[in-house]
């Protein structure tokens, strides 16, 4: 149950960049129900398919790594939640937001996606299980980013930025968590 709670955290962490993108999205106009859903499959088939790679990057590794986990844990996921917090913190809210199809909406599903590669490689060191771990991370981005379409064409694009915060404060506090744990 604790992995499971663990899991959801994260993919809620990583699903933050695309949510915020989605809302932009839809703040700018750009929320019918046929672009919030391909917004968020492009999102979560990145998010599920990232994970997977670094994972796999870190099997090749974990017994170099396992002594040190923690702290690249603490580091990876510190890092990426102070990123989320700089982009997020630092973006002007009236910047406008062009609508994302084609090569543009996988460039940026997959640029919402490099953290997920990221996480991926601590997967071995925290003993969960990868598969579902992709999926569900796939999953909760897909949902969350098409809900974020449909959100940010009834609110404003100033939800986008309160959503990275958030993400990246959920990061910050899994990579504490996994350090303290240890």
């Amino acid at each position: 149950m604790e992995n499971l709670f663990l899991i959801v955290a994260l993919a809620v962490g990583l699903a933050m960049d695309a949510f915020a993108v989605a809302v932009a999205q839809g703040a700018a106009g750009h929320n019918s129900m046929f672009h919030a859903t391909r917004t968020g499959m492009a999102f979560g088939v990145a998010q599920g398919i990232m994970p997977f790679l670094g994972w796999a990057l870190g099997i090749a590794f974990v017994s170099e790594i396992s002594a040190y986990d923690h702290w690249i844990a603490l580091i990876l996921l510190s890092g990426l939640g102070l990123k989320m917090l700089w982009e997020a913190l630092g973006r002007n809210e009236r910047d406008a937001v062009s609508s994302l199809s084609g090569w543009a909406l996988g460039t940026a599903a997959i640029a919402t996606s490099i953290d997920a590669f990221a996480a991926g490689i601590m997967l071995p060191a925290l003993g969960l299980p990868v598969l579902l771990a992709c999926v569900i991370i796939g999953t909760v981005t897909a949902l969350l980013s098409s809900l974020g379409v449909m959100i940010g064409g009834m609110a404003s694009s100033r939800i986008g930025r309160h959503a990275e915060v958030a993400g990246g404060v959920i990061l910050i506090g899994l990579g504490i968590k996994i350090f303290v744990e240890h």
